[in-house]
């Protein structure tokens, strides 16, 4: 298990080091073995990550990480099983192509993810997978920042908007150090809760923060902050309908 967070957005912050930082630290218990944080000022972007240890004991393993060709930056919580099986698909296409000839600089399933999106492009790479899984993944080149979970949803991912800036956390306790955030109380979650005791996706408890559909790939660039969600991008790459259409299909 590890913690994932992210800053992204118009609004100057001044202390926007400490604020990624603080929203960090809160998932300590999500991953007590190691912290990192990444920041592109220019960019307007901040990407935290608690780490758990388990694939790469190493520092080869350290998040967020970025792709050997610099392009993509990566903070993941999750386990892929079939990792293994996704370097060797990479491996074909080095094979193919000379001109990549990638080595592997560790171990870790979060580099085998980065660098599937790097080869083989995002959603390709998310349809390959065998795992559970929440990432956040920042395109260098397009400026644009990508939002996933797992095809069920075991690991957790929210999301949501404060003071103009796209905020997102493996859980609403990091949201709340956000140093802007607004714990305004979304009454018809509230009446959701009371009636079932529980609040489905895509809602959360507060105001303009929802949790992420499982099987949904969300992204979103710097425009998208400016008009306060409305030109955000959702597209579903699995589905358990569709996936039950197709496998009566092959009966």
């Amino acid at each position: 298990m590890c913690g994932i967070v992210g800053i992204f957005g118009e609004t100057e912050l001044p202390n926007l080091g400490n604020c990624i930082e603080k929203m960090t630290e809160t998932l300590l218990h999500r991953g007590p073995d190691s912290s990192g944080t990444w920041i592109d000022q220019e960019n307007k972007i901040a990407l935290g990550h608690r780490r758990l240890s388990i694939l790469e004991l190493s520092e080869a393993g350290h998040q967020p990480m970025k792709s050997s060709c610099g392009r993509f930056v990566l903070s993941f919580n999750g386990e892929i099983y079939n990792h293994l099986d996704l370097r060797k698909d990479i491996k074909k296409l080095t094979e193919v192509d000379n001109n990549l000839n990638y080595k592997w600089r560790g171990a870790s399933d979060t580099e085998t993810l980065l660098e599937g999106f790097s080869l083989l492009g995002v959603k390709k790479t998310l349809k390959m997978t065998v795992g559970m899984f929440a990432l956040a993944l920042w395109d260098k080149e397009e400026k644009r920042l990508y939002l996933t979970r797992d095809r069920i949803g075991e690991k957790p991912l929210y999301y949501g908007w404060s003071n103009n800036n796209f905020i997102f956390a493996s859980e609403l306790k990091a949201l709340k150090e956000y140093d802007l955030f607004n714990n305004k109380i979304d009454r018809d979650s509230l009446n959701i809760y009371m009636r079932h005791n529980y609040i489905p996706c895509p809602r959360s408890i507060y105001k303009d923060i929802y949790k992420l559909e499982p099987g949904t790939l969300l992204s979103l660039d710097l425009s998208a902050t400016k008009s306060g969600g409305t030109s955000l991008n959702k597209e579903i790459w699995w589905s358990l309908k569709e996936s039950t259409s197709l496998g009566k299909e092959n009966l």
